[in-house]
This record gives C-alpha cells, sequence and structure tokens, in this order.
C-alpha cells in the first residue's frame, strides 16, 4: 500500500527521477530486469507511476510482448487505469522529461530513496501511537517501534528469483574458495572432532536446536561451543541466557576453562595457584569476541535488534540462545503455547538466515521421556515441538546414562545424539563429562547412521 500524507506535510519525492525510471525503461526495455531488483510499485508516490511500473512487470514477464509506449497503453486502457487519451499524454510526459537511459542507475536510488524516508516517517507516526497508548506495557511498545524500523531494513532484502546461471556461478566461486582455504570458508566449528565430522561445519542461515532434559547438560555444552568457536574459531559469539545472568555465565566458562570447580569459585576458597589459573584463564578469555546477554525475558525481535548493532556478527558469527520454551511471542501467545513456541522456532530460522550466521537453540525435551525404559531422547521429545523439528537444520540431543544409573560402567559419559542433520548424516557421538568443571570434551568415536 502506497505511504499516505496529511495535506499540511510534503513527502519526500523525486518527480523527475520517477519519470527518468520510467522513460528510460521505455527507451531501453532491457534494462526493466535490473530496476525491479530494487524497486517496487510502492515505491513510487504518484498513482499513475504506480500503475505504469505494475503494468510495465506485467509485460516484461510476458514473453510474446514487448515494453513500448503503444504495449504500456494497452495494458493501462485494459486495466482501466485511464482512458487511451490521458495514458498516450502522461507516457510522452514521461519520454520527454527523461534526459537519458544512461544514468538510470542514479534514477532508481533516488526514487529508493525517497520511498525509504516516507516508510521511515510512517513508521514514526506509528511510533507516537504506540507510545502514547499506556494500556500496554511500555517495554511492548518499544519492541513494536523496533519492530517497525526493522522491517523497513529487512524489506530492502532481495528475495526474488534467481536464474540458475547465477546461483552456478556463485556455488563454483564458493567450492573454489572452500578448496583453497577450507578453514576459513567453511562452516562455524564447534571443535569437537566427532561433532564436526558429522555436521561438517554449521553454515550460515542454519537452525541449529539442542535438545535435552534438565541437568544434562545443555547450557554447559553451548557454552562449550561458544568458548571454542571463539577462541579456536577467531568467530564473533553473541550468547543470550534467558535463565542466568553474565556473571554466572563467566563464572562457568572460568571454571571449565581454569580447571576449577565451579563449587570452588561460588565460595571464594581459592588458593594462590587457583588465583594464578584464573588469571591465565581470564586472559584467554579476554581475547574472545564473545558477547553475553542475560536478559530474563527475549523476544526473537528484540534479539535481532541487538544483534543488528554487533559488528562482525554478520556472516563471521555464532548466535546461541538458553533456552526456546523461555522465549516470548506476544503476536502469537493468545493461540496457545505450542502456536506461540512453533511462531518463535520460525522466527529463528528466519533471524539465521537474514544475518547469515548459524544460530543455536536450547530446547526442554518433554517430561514423558523419563517414563520409558531407556530414557534415550528422540526428536519427538522436543517439548511443546509444534514447528520445532520442520524449521531447525540439525537436531542434537544430549544424553548422560549415568544420571540415570549411577551402577553403569559410563560414568562420566554423555552421547550427543545427531538426530537430524539437513545437509548430511546423522549419528551419535560418545563424549566425556566432567561435571566438576562443567565441561565436555571428546572420545573422538562416531557411530554412523544412514
Amino acid at each position: 500500500m502506497p505511504t499516505e500524507f496529511t495535506a499540511q506535510m510534503q513527502p519526500p519525492y523525486s518527480l523527475q527521477a520517477e519519470q527518468s525510471v520510467l522513460g528510460s525503461i521505455l527507451i531501453d526495455p532491457d534494462k526493466f530486469n535490473t530496476v525491479v531488483e530494487k524497486l517496487s510499485e510502492s515505491d513510487f508516490l504518484i498513482e499513475m507511476h504506480r500503475q505504469m511500473f505494475s503494468a510495465m512487470h506485467a509485460l516484461a514477464l510476458d514473453m510474446s510482448r514487448r515494453i513500448d509506449p503503444v504495449t504500456l497503453t494497452n495494458i493501462l486502457v485494459e486495466r482501466g487505469v485511464a482512458d487511451e487519451e490521458r495514458c498516450k499524454e502522461n507516457i510522452l510526459t514521461i519520454l520527454n522529461a527523461t534526459p537519458s537511459a544512461a544514468n538510470l542507475s542514479d534514477y532508481v536510488n533516488i526514487v529508493k530513496e525517497k520511498s525509504l524516508r516516507r516508510q521511515l516517517l510512517t513508521a514514526a507516526d506509528h511510533i507516537k501511537e504506540v507510545a502514547s497508548d499506556e494500556s500496554g506495557s511500555v517495554y511492548s511498545a518499544i519492541e513494536r517501534a523496533e519492530q517497525l524500523v526493522y522491517a523497513i531494513s529487512d524489506s530492502q532484502k532481495n528475495n526474488d528469483l534467481v536464474d540458475i546461471q547465477t546461483l552456478l556461478y556463485e556455488t563454483h566461486a564458493n567450492l573454489v574458495a572452500l578448496s583453497q582455504d577450507p578453514e576459513r570458508f567453511r562452516g562455524v566449528m564447534t571443535h569437537f572432532s566427532g561433532i564436526d565430522r558429522t555436521l561438517i561445519g554449521m553454515n550460515k542461515g542454519d537452525l541449529i536446536i539442542v535438545g535435552a532434559r534438565p541437568a544434562m547438560g545443555k547450557t554447559s555444552f553451548v557454552l562449550n561451543i561458544a568458548e571454542n568457536a571463539a577462541y579456536k574459531g577467531k568467530k564473533t559469539v553473541c550468547f543470550f541466557s534467558l535463565e542466568m545472568s553474565g556473571e554466572e555465565l563467566v563464572k562457568r566458562m572460568l571454571s571449565t576453562e581454569a580447571c576449577i570447580p565451579s563449587t570452588q569459585l561460588r565460595s571464594g576458597k581459592l588458593s594462590a595457584q587457583d588465583w594464578d589459573k584464573l588469571g591465565m584463564a581470564a586472559s584467554k578469555l579476554a581475547e574472545c569476541r564473545i558477547y553475553i546477554d542475560g536478559t530474563t525475558e527475549s523476544t526473537v525481535s528484540r534479539i535481532k535488534s541487538k544483534l543488528n548493532r554487533i559488528k562482525g556478527l554478520h556472516s563471521n558469527g555464532l548466535v546461541i540462545i538458553d533456552y526456546l520454551q523461555l522465549m516470548k511471542d506476544p503476536n502469537a501467545e493468545r493461540n496457545g503455547r505450542t502456536a506461540e513456541v512453533s511462531a518463535i522456532s520460525r522466527a529463528l530460522k528466519i533471524m539465521a538466515k537474514e544475518l547469515e550466521v548459524p544460530v543455536i537453540c536450547c530446547s526442554q525435551l518433554n517430561r514423558e521421556l523419563e517414563k520409558t525404559k531407556e530414557k534415550i531422547p528422540t526428536m519427538a521429545d522436543l517439548r511443546e515441538s509444534g514447528s520445532i523439528e520442520q524449521d531447525a537444520d540439525v537436531v542434537m540431543l544430549l544424553y548422560r546414562p549415568d544420571y540415570y544409573d549411577q551402577q553403569q560402567d559410563s560414568q562420566n559419559r554423555a552421547q550427543v545424539i545427531v538426530a537430524k542433520n539437513r545437509h548430511g548424516s546423522t549419528g551419535t557421538v560418545e563424549m566425556a563429562w566432567d561435571p566438576q568443571f562443567t565441561k565436555f570434551s571428546e572420545l573422538s568415536v562416531i557411530e554412523e547412521q544412514t
């Protein structure tokens, strides 16, 4: 829908730029494909110009016709936009106002800039209304304001169809880069060899679900991955914890890295040697680009707005959220919790694609799992699953046999069950678990499945 403005307000627009875009297309119809990648009919303020651009789009899609003044007039008359005389008059005016088609890209940029300014002004009016409405929470108002602004930014991303020649060229270039420098161009690595052999890296745009029952160590597992990716992989990592504060998370990381029991850190009873180890661990962690958010309530849009401010994240980072069931979606909560969780998982997948980073999200497993004999989790055990299984590119489930049977030979062992992998194989990776230091480490044993 076009942006509406009051009579007292002059909307940002350039009549000559709008005319010159349309005139350039009439002069050189082959340029329409490059224009439609950046502009849509809603970017034009003048109604007749919107109708002309829409008609040109229809002609461009019709292989039997070509864009010219005659065909354009004909389709505008057929659509009832105006009579033939008025259509011809408008087309002639546009052609006379167009200096040449040589500067078409400049005309397009001007039209787009004015369109974005109109959208911002409209969003500002909506934000005023939301801010003035005291019937709702101020935090909901802030979130709505962020959504309005970022919706404008998101609309600039090109989601149109891409021809296979372009995709083949890009794919070939990526394969060449990967073959020349595998470490740099493959996905984000967990730096647990068994998992990395199965996943072959966590890819840009992937949504990775880590599911487990309470006390299985899912927070520790994703914290270990965060540190590995940041320190060994030199990635920018953003960690959102909806359950623990930033200080609590850092204490866990220090315990893991310094090999000091977490109970000692909580009590503060540290020896001189412990302080030395803490100093070395802190120095190592300080080299990492890790950002931690300990906000107890969050939504996908709020997380996304924060991520957009982090330099170095786009295409070269990792996002971790702990955990999904603590997130909210004000727009979907009225439809029930299962529908809300499904909406959240879908939004997380979209966010991962837009930011071009893998997103790891922890998820609780259903309590019913405890009633089974083996107690080995499957994807069906994902709590309030809805579309989680469908949206996730990778599902990893944590299982510790000794949690249920202390007499087992598998003391301090854990299994990472790769239950879903959209890009390759699934399987079970056997790992060591050290509860003192809340640390997972690899045993490099994998049982691959088909």
